[in-house]
């Protein structure tokens, strides 16, 4: 069954926060869990849904809180830096998720969180693994080697998400894109659009007018 909270016009769940985050600058926890909280307040409390199942299949598989901070960061582009805030990436999360329950519960105060099993369709995990491979060294590039918001790891971050997750593994590789606004060819940014569209997302998740496409590259 088609879940209601996947298809707001809007990125979703980790991948949506980490978008609206960086808007304006957050320079503290303190605000960084205002945010959060607003965020998952939107559409009557709806997408506190998807983000709260991100976050509980980020804590319950085996990337340590590093990798999850790189894969924030890279979305970021350093503009929450948890690092920076000596904010540890798992702590982070946790917190993240007890502010969805909370809010999940206001409507349904018998919620029990649970972490749904990701659908691990291996031909949909090695699609987006070798979208992440595709990238991989012009995200490497564009990350590691960037001028003032440097960042390691990010490509070995996001094969451990989509090994775990391929859809929320996608979305990552997405928002790191967009956050260090890597640029992609208009073939690259079809393959997106349909394999989104595989993935069961709406346009919208996919493309959040924050690409950056380039008409004359090739892959």
């Amino acid at each position: 069954m088609t879940q209601p909270h996947r298809h707001l016009g809007v990125d979703i769940g980790l991948s949506g926060l980490i978008k609206w985050i960086r808007y304006p600058a957050v320079n503290s926890e303190t605000v960084g869990l205002d945010v959060a909280t607003s965020v998952a307040d939107q559409f009557n409390g709806a997408f506190a849904h998807q983000l709260l199942q991100d976050c509980l299949v980020l804590l319950e598989s085996p990337l340590s809180s590093k990798d999850i901070e790189t894969l924030w960061l890279a979305g970021t582009f350093r503009e929450f830096d948890l690092q920076r805030l000596e904010i540890d990436g798992r702590v982070w999360l946790r917190r993240v998720a007890d502010i969805c329950n909370d809010r999940i519960r206001r409507d349904d105060p018998s919620f029990i969180p649970t972490a749904a099993a990701p659908v691990l369709d291996e031909a949909m995990k090695e699609a987006v693994a070798a979208e992440v491979r595709s990238i991989g060294p012009a995200l490497e590039q564009a990350t590691a080697h960037h001028a003032y918001s440097p960042l390691d790891g990010v490509v070995p971050a996001l094969q451990q998400a989509v090994d775990v997750d391929p859809d929320l593994g996608f979305r990552l590789l997405l928002r790191a894109l967009k956050g260090y606004f890597v640029p992609i060819s208009e073939v690259r940014y079809d393959r997106y659009l349909a394999l989104g569209d595989e993935l069961g997302l709406g346009e919208d998740v996919v493309d959040d007018r924050d690409f950056n496409i380039s008409p004359g590259l090739v892959d």
